[in-house]
């Protein structure tokens, strides 16, 4: 049984887990030469699970941010060749964002930033460890968002949005 101290602990223990992830990440982008910051590298995740070009406004929606902090990420990436505005081919008003080669060169090296960070950051694990908080991430991840399970009930009960959901536009 957990007590509002241990969740307390816990609560504070995932925050500092978090800023150390971000904060390893960000070193791993840095060292990776491709001038992309995290929040462009996020982006750039998001639009290869797209399965068209998606608009602006999708991609804020997705991203969950207003629609300017993406122009302004979209600037930045247009402008060093990840991306590309197009015009969609039903509506000319309506502008559509896709990767270009370069994007998706600069996905395949992230991806490499990426599981270097995760060797960094899981290193101190055992093969066992590793296997028991993949299962109590995925709890965590997949868990229905629209209520706080309370202590005792297992994990993912309820409706909740797959994996597949969280990336789709």
């Amino acid at each position: 049984m957990t007590t509002p101290d241990s969740d307390s602990l816990l609560a504070e223990q995932l925050l500092r887990l978090t800023r150390r992830v971000h904060r390893i990440q960000k070193h791993h982008l840095e060292r990776s030469g491709l001038g992309v910051t995290p929040a462009q590298a996020r982006l750039l995740r998001t639009l290869a699970h797209c399965e068209s070009p998606p608009r602006m406004a999708d991609l804020a929606e997705r991203l969950e941010v207003v629609p300017r902090a993406v122009t302004t990420l979209i600037d930045a990436l247009e402008g060093s060749g990840k991306v590309r505005r197009m015009p969609d081919p039903t509506n000319r008003r309506v502008i559509r964002i896709e990767l270009t080669e370069d994007g998706r060169k600069a996905l395949r090296q992230l991806r490499g930033a990426r599981v270097s960070a995760a060797e960094e950051i899981l290193d101190p694990l055992t093969d066992l460890e590793r296997q028991v908080l993949s299962g109590l991430l995925d709890a965590l991840v997949d868990g229905p968002p629209e209520r706080t399970p309370k202590h005792g009930q297992g994990p993912g009960q309820g409706p909740g949005p797959g994996r597949d959901q969280a990336h789709g536009c």
